[in-house]
Parts: C-alpha cells; sequence; structure tokens
C-alpha cells in the first residue's frame, strides 16, 4: 500500500499538470476567435471564384489547347495527396482522424493500382506518415503561421510546389486532404480535388443556410475579352492557391478549437482523479491513525 507522502505527492503532481492544461486552455481559447474570424472571412471568396471559375469553365471547349489546369494531363494514374495537419498535438483526435482518412485515401487509390504521392503540411502529417509511407513524401512544410498569423504568402510556397511538380507532369490528379471547420465542436476530416479543377466542387455545399443554389443550365450570355481560355490560364493558379489558403485557415482553426476542447476535458479529469485520490488519502490516513491509537492504547494496557 502507497505510504500517505505518496499519496501527496501524487495530488501534488496531478495539480500541476491541472494548472497546465487549464492554461493551455485558456491560450487556446485566445487563439480560436482570431483563427475563427480568419476561416470565415475566407469563405465567401473561395466559394465565388470556385463558383465563378464553374460557369467560364462551363462555356470552354474540352481540346488540347484549353488550360492544362482545367483539363487535366488526359490520365488518371499518379495522384498526389496534400494532407493538412498541426505543427503540435495535444489536441485530441484531431491530427490522427485526419491522417487515418489520409491513408484510408492512400489504401483506396493503391487498391485501384494507382502510384500515390504526398506532400505533407505540419509536422504531425510527417512524422505519422514518415512511419508507414516514408517513401511518398516527396515535399513537407513545417511552421506555417508560427508568426502571428498565417498568411498567404507563406501558403503560396505550397502553391509553387504543387504547380511546380505538375508543370513536370510529376502527377495527374491532386486532391487536398485536411481538417474542415464546422464548429467548435466539429472538425471534419475532408477531401477536395484541386488539380485538374473541378466545376462540381464543394463551393455550393459550404454554405447550406443559403436559400438555394443558381439554377443550372446555360449562365452566361456574355462575351470574353480576353477570351475564357485566357481567363481561366490565369485564373486557376490563383484559385489553387486560395483553396489552399482556405483549407489552412479551417486547419488552423479546428486546431485551436480541438486543442481548447480537449484540455478542458482534460482539466475536468484531472479535478476528478485529484477527488478520488484526496478520499483515498484521507481513508489510508484515517486508517494510520486509528492504527498508531490501537498501539498507544494496546501499550498502555500492557503496562
Amino acid at each position: 500500500m502507497p505510504s500517505l507522502k505518496e499519496y501527496r505527492d501524487r495530488i501534488a503532481s496531478v495539480k500541476s499538470t491541472r494548472k497546465i492544461t487549464s492554461a493551455m486552455k485558456m491560450v487556446a481559447a485566445s487563439k480560436l476567435k482570431k483563427a475563427q474570424d480568419q476561416a470565415e472571412a475566407s469563405q465567401p471568396y473561395a466559394r465565388a471564384m470556385g463558383e465563378m471559375l464553374a460557369r467560364v469553365a462551363a462555356g470552354v471547349n474540352i481540346t488540347p489547347a484549353a488550360p492544362k489546369l482545367l483539363i487535366g494531363t488526359g490520365r488518371d494514374d499518379v495522384h498526389l495527396l496534400v494532407v493538412v495537419t498541426s505543427d503540435r498535438g495535444l489536441c485530441g483526435g484531431f491530427n490522427g482522424n485526419l491522417v487515418r482518412k489520409a491513408r484510408q485515401e492512400i489504401t483506396r487509390l493503391e487498391g485501384e493500382g494507382k502510384t500515390v504521392k504526398l506532400v505533407t503540411v505540419g509536422r504531425k502529417a510527417r512524422d505519422l506518415l514518415k512511419r508507414d509511407q516514408g517513401s511518398k513524401i516527396i515535399k513537407s512544410f513545417t511552421g506555417l503561421g508560427s508568426g502571428k498569423s498565417l498568411s498567404f504568402a507563406e501558403v503560396n510556397e505550397i502553391t509553387k510546389e504543387v504547380l511546380a511538380q505538375f508543370e513536370g507532369e510529376a502527377f495527374d490528379v491532386c486532391t487536398l486532404i485536411y481538417n474542415k471547420f464546422r464548429s467548435v465542436l466539429v472538425q471534419q476530416p475532408s477531401a477536395q480535388q484541386i488539380i485538374p479543377f473541378k466545376a462540381s466542387g464543394d463551393e455550393a455545399n459550404d454554405n447550406k443556410t443559403e436559400e438555394k443554389s443558381e439554377p443550372e443550365g446555360p449562365i452566361s450570355p456574355y462575351d470574353f475579352e480576353p477570351s475564357e481560355e485566357e481567363i481561366l490560364a490565369k485564373l486557376l493558379p490563383r484559385n489553387l492557391g486560395v483553396q489552399v489558403f482556405r483549407a489552412l485557415l479551417d486547419s488552423a482553426a479546428g486546431e485551436q478549437a480541438a486543442r481548447m476542447t480537449a484540455m478542458d476535458n482534460a482539466t475536468r479529469n484531472a479535478g476528478d482523479r485529484i477527488n478520488n485520490l484526496t478520499i483515498i488519502y484521507n481513508r489510508a490516513r484515517q486508517a494510520y491513525i486509528t492504527k498508531e491509537l490501537i498501539e498507544i492504547i494496546s501499550g498502555a494496557e500492557a503496562l
């Protein structure tokens, strides 16, 4: 049976842990507001750009002269997965769930006979996938948003790498795998194809509170100057950067929300543990005192 000193040490240790988890919860809560505002502010622009490009692309004849980001390479053999996680842990299942989805996507694609390559964003994606998928990782990005906030210039390095790989015909299809920020309690692992551009993307589904979507069919009675192909050739790379930026902002907000929830649960669990240990300590102390009294009384009677 542990001694009273060991019980006191355990209680002190758990109290110290509770102070740390409580402080981390408050820090995450203070960062969450700003990250959430950034993520929500990026949604209308990214959604509008996707919808606009979808309308322009609908009037483009698919020919070899069409933008490559629109029509792809004409093959479906090599897939590039851009996996976005956080740099730090202690945020519950935020990173684990995302990496699990990435592994499921890898398994599905390889089961179809495809070749898979990986670009990881965040230390957790790099470290967790390196264990069993290390040979597939061609580039890793870490430390993004380590300053006050995540900037488009930082994210643009990822976009440049993806475009360089695509121009070098290193892959045929690129899919972005990230945690979509739904609410403080819900971060949904999602996969979004970004190369070649998909007109039927998630843009229309991101805002389900809208009254109704625009009708399908012939939409644009306009003439474009320059041509649709030239417009798309300029805007599709920009759209790629915008979609990646939105994904990283969603991931950053989801990370803080998941960490706040995880640290809140840890603080509550530490409090429960302290209460249980205190009860056990009091019982052990009472038993120790009773034993001492019995020994004193027995000694007095012996005299």
